[in-house]
């Protein structure tokens, strides 16, 4: 399972969707599929899609319903942008808008897992999963969509999540200098490394991913964080190597 946030999917300097990292991840995980793997996508990148559209050039900080207008516009622009760089490589995509209450009813929780499984069954189809940002209220919660993807990889009882992200990984200096620690062993050892900061664009920071981290490993998932802007990195990851930040899963877990 694929975590891809708002500023890996975003251009560097603006607040417009990046075409070349849609195309690039889009290939990657094609080639994912191609080597019989399932494959999940949480995405972020609703609201800053849809920010051009209403003429900002910030992310509302405190202004909910805006938040939530940018999401209304910037969906689809999200979803027709997966589509057209996933049909190069001849597969479709589903949009999954999910809330917390989604995740928080049995009956819900169920109804989503059935939905998943049944895409994942026609192999030509990647579920692309977001925070339904226009109606819910979580997304502060969920970190830029960080615990969701958590909890998605839980409901799907994924082998692994992968959050992309513009860091390389968990380093000892919490403003991200340096280089990543390559593997923890015990989440709780290093809470304390994570700076709370989000971007322009974006919410959450390694915080967050951090809490994301803690969720999915208790139900046994390893996670790893990597620089998304690395071309080449997905495929690395999904053969072991030793790429960004790689936490193990609990002994002993519920997974």
């Amino acid at each position: 399972m694929v975590k891809l946030g708002t500023g890996l999917l975003t251009r560097p300097r603006g607040n417009a969707l990046d075409s070349a990292q849609f195309r690039r991840l889009s290939a990657e995980i094609a080639a994912i599929l191609r080597a019989g793997r399932e494959c999940l996508v949480v995405s972020s990148g609703a609201v800053g899609a849809g920010m051009a559209a209403l003429g900002l050039r910030e992310r509302p900080r405190e202004d909910l319903p805006a938040v939530q207008a940018c999401a209304a516009v910037g969906q689809s622009r999200l979803m027709h942008v997966y589509a057209t760089h996933f049909a190069r490589h001849g597969l479709a995509v589903a949009q999954l808008l999910l809330t917390h209450g989604d995740l928080d009813s049995r009956m819900r929780y169920a109804n989503a897992q059935n939905t998943l499984r049944r895409l994942l069954e026609a192999r030509n189809v990647v579920p692309i999963i977001n925070e339904n940002d226009s109606v819910a209220v979580e997304e502060l919660r969920f970190g830029d969509n960080d615990r969701l993807s958590a909890e998605v990889a839980r409901l799907a009882d994924a082998d692994l999540l992968v959050i992309l992200t513009n860091a390389e990984g968990l380093t000892h200096d919490p403003t991200g200098r340096g280089q990543p620690i390559p593997v923890v062993e015990n989440i709780d050892d290093v809470q304390h490394l994570a700076g709370a900061g989000s971007g322009r664009l974006s919410v959450g920071g390694m915080a967050s991913k951090l809490q994301a981290v803690k969720l999915a490993v208790s139900h046994g998932i390893p996670v790893v964080i990597a620089n998304g802007r690395t071309p080449g990195l997905l495929e690395k990851i999904v053969a072991g190597e030793a790429v960004g930040t790689r936490f193990l899963a609990n002994p002993g877990s519920d997974g």
